[in-house]
């Protein structure tokens, strides 16, 4: 026999529902603020200043000093250029920064243990309405 009125609807959610209290999930880091900081520690494990990179790639000082900062978001030309002033290729600019992105804030649990199971044949009786909200 059913726990519920014959006249009330059961809910079923249709995202899964956390079966124990969940931690924050940290927040994904901005591409621009890797990029940035890819950027200023390759210029300083060089020993330059910001002048003299942004004069070798033809850019202004504050505008790589909000780079660096993760203030602007830089074309890819620009990328480029600050790469290359560096001695970097793009690509060696991008493989550092996927470095960094891929780096694990936490350790992982595996996904089944943060849901619900999903309901079984047994739990939901032939008739019953299920509604999306």
């Amino acid at each position: 026999m059913s726990s519920h009125a014959p006249d009330q609807a059961r809910v079923i959610p249709l995202r899964p529902v956390p079966t124990e209290p969940t931690e924050p999930t940290p927040k994904e880091p901005l591409w621009r603020d890797v990029v940035g900081d890819v950027l200023r520690r390759e210029r300083l494990a060089q020993e330059r200043t910001l002048k003299d990179v942004a004069d070798s790639a033809r850019i202004s000082m504050p505008y790589l000093s909000e780079l660096e900062r993760g203030r602007k978001e830089a074309s890819s030309e620009v990328l480029a250029a600050a790469a290359h002033a560096l001695g970097l290729g793009l690509a060696d600019l991008l493989a550092l920064a996927h470095g960094r992105l891929a780096q694990p804030t936490r350790p992982a649990r595996p996904l089944r243990s943060r849901i619900a199971p999903r309901p079984t044949e047994t739990q939901s009786r032939p008739g019953d309405v299920r509604l999306a909200a």
